[in-house]
């Protein structure tokens, strides 16, 4: 469990790195600023790439948490990056992330 407890710090640390960048923007902001989709877009990858490295034990335990679409994201992000589509990427951020969050911060509380 010890490793799994790494990346889901690093899952935790992304979706906190993500939410003080789009802090008090809205989708328009964000779409017409790089440096802005770079930042997010790269804490995506690593939030999918820790997703990839959590333990099949782990991943099976947790099975309520969508880790096939989370890897997914990133595998889109890494391969796809000249045709990532920014509304799935902000829908992400605002929509899926603060569950994801939530059930993190839970996990790492308990151990």
């Amino acid at each position: 469990m010890k490793p799994d407890l790494t990346y889901l710090r690093h899952i935790l640390d992304a979706i906190e790195k993500i939410e003080r960048y789009l802090t008090g923007t809205n989708f328009d902001t964000f779409s017409a600023n790089d440096m802005m989709i770079d930042a997010v877009v790269r804490e995506l990858e690593i939030i999918g790439e820790a997703a990839r490295n959590l333990s099949d034990s782990f991943v099976a335990k947790y099975g309520d948490i969508s880790w096939t679409r989370i890897r997914a994201m990133r595998n889109v992000l890494i391969h796809e990056y000249f045709g990532v589509n920014l509304k799935i990427v902000w829908d992400t951020c605002t929509r899926n992330l603060p569950p994801l969050k939530a059930f993190v911060q839970s996990v790492l509380a308990s151990k």
